[in-house]
Order: structure tokens, then sequence, then C-alpha cells
């Protein structure tokens, strides 16, 4: 096994493949199954192509050897945003099984995922009545869109996440995504997670020790010192937030229905999830480099 985009592919679709149940029902069989399109809509985020049609050019002459078939890009894109429960459901086992699911630390924040810039967009668009305007204080700028809402390991595996309106509240969202994940078995109960101040308030707290785990945020200038800043622990989601952005392009996601926007962000976590359980892999063969983000063996 090599830090390669071939291996990373070929694992990924024997795990897939494994994990689906087999296609069922009347009809023809596609020519290209849902582990074989799992596994190249990772390999579009990780060459960093936003544009599909030049991705699926791109995908004929440089991928050919692993895929026999390569749709068309209307065929890929439907079959993308059908196939996002179970990219969903690839995501968690690839939680479950990588070494980090063991550790009890577990850090949660929310980013802004823009889905437009202009007036007319806004006007126009088909993410109207999910999409609202939302402010970013880490860059202190407004953005009409989304938020994306992570709970992840310390080496950034996803555990699990969720879109929400820009101007929905930061704990509502969170304590409802902390719940689903407890009802999903991926929080098993001990666990440290690790906010920003945005999560603070003593309702959140109850909700999350409900869960039985334990919320530790950085100290507001108006309350009793209890953990200080956190800067270091709160970098390291930071960083998970950067490689989605700069690596991965969450902010270039291209979607404009909302079925569309899931598909593309669940296609992002899958990349990130996947990346991080192949260098635990390579670790674990080799020892070679730590287990974490190394996208850079992939996109070239």
């Amino acid at each position: 096994m090599h830090a390669d985009l071939d291996s990373l592919l070929t694992a990924l679709y024997v795990l897939a493949d494994d994990l689906l149940p087999p296609r069922t029902g009347a009809g023809r069989r596609p020519r290209i199954t849902d582990a074989e399109l799992i596994a190249l809509a990772v390999a579009q985020i990780v060459l960093q192509c936003h544009s599909e049609r030049r991705f699926l050019r791109l995908a004929r002459r440089r991928l050919c050897h692993l895929f026999p078939y390569i749709p068309q890009q209307p065929g890929y894109n439907k079959r993308l945003r059908r196939l996002a429960p179970q990219i969903c459901m690839v995501i968690g086992h690839l939680a479950r099984i990588s070494p980090s699911f063991g550790d009890r630390l577990r850090l949660l924040d929310s980013t802004p995922v823009p889905c437009g810039a202009s007036r007319e967009t806004v006007r126009r668009s088909e993410l109207a009545g999910w999409a609202a305007y939302g402010y970013c204080k880490s860059h202190s700028r407004f953005f009409w869109g989304l938020r994306l809402y992570l709970l992840c390991a310390a080496d950034g595996m996803p555990i699990s996440f969720c879109l929400a309106p820009a101007n929905e509240g930061e704990r509502e969202v969170a304590a409802a995504m902390l719940e689903r994940a407890r009802g999903e078995g991926l929080l098993t109960g001990g666990e440290i997670i690790v906010s920003d101040k945005g999560f603070s308030g003593a309702e959140f707290e109850r909700i999350v020790a409900s869960l039985d785990a334990t919320l530790i945020r950085p100290d507001r200038k108006d309350e009793q010192p209890r953990f200080g800043k956190l800067g270091g622990v709160r970098q390291w989601i930071e960083s998970t937030y950067q490689t989605t952005k700069s690596q991965l392009s969450l902010e270039s996601h291209g979607g404009h229905i909302p079925e569309g926007v899931w598909a593309r962000v669940c296609q992002r976590m899958l990349a990130l999830a996947a990346g991080v359980w192949h260098s635990w892999l390579l670790w674990e063969a080799h020892h070679i480099d730590a287990p974490g983000r190394h996208f850079i063996h992939y996109d070239h």
C-alpha cells in the first residue's frame, strides 16, 4: 500500500463495496456500481476539480485503469445526489473503524458555507427558504448561505455533521446533531467535547451532560475562569476546517438546489474521512508520516 491516489481509491472502493447492500429489484443494472461512484466522487474532490464536466474528462484519461466505465455529467450528478444517504453511511463506518474513534476527545464547531454573493442570486435561488443571511465572527463578514456543523475527532475524522440556515441558533442545531449522534452510536458516553464561546450557556451544557459527555470551551470575559483560552486545542478544528476549504473546496461546492448542496458537502466530508482513514492504514502498515490529513499525496 502506497500514499497515492490509486491506493486510496482502491481501498475505499473495497470498503464501500463490502459495506453497501447489493442492488435489488427489476431493471438493467447500472454500468458503474454505487461503490465505484463513491470512489470516483472522492477522486473529484482530492484532485480539486470543481467542475464535474472537467473532472469526468480528466478521469477518462487519468483513472480509466480503475473505472471501466465513467458516466456522463448528467448521470454522474443525478447518481451522486441519490447516493447521499449511502455516502453518510460510509462516513459513519470510517469513523467507527478509525483508531481515533476510541479517543474520548471530540471537537465541535461550525463554519460558513456560502451559497450566493449577489442580491439577484438570493432572490432567485432555489435555496431561498433554507439558506439565509448570517455573520461570521472569524472573518468579520456577513454571508448568505448555510453553516456546516462538525463534530470530529482530534485527527479531523468526521464523527457527525449537518447543515443549517446561517441565521439559526448554533446551540440548538449543535444539540440536535449531538443527540442524533448519540442515537446512532457515534457518541458512546464519556467524551470530552471542546467547542468555542459560541456554544456557551447553562442549557447547552445540561444537554451535553445528559448525553454522558462533558463540554469544555474557552472562558468568556464576563464569567469566572474555568478552562482558560484553550487556544492550542481549538486550533485543531480550525486546521480541519482550513483543510476542507483550501484542499477540499468546501466554499466552492457549486450546489444550486438543496439536494445538490447536501450531496456535495457529503462528498467533501467523505473525502476528508477517507483521507484520514487511509493515513492511519499507511501508518499501521509502514509507519510513514503521522496519521492525519495528508492530501498532498493524492492531488497530483
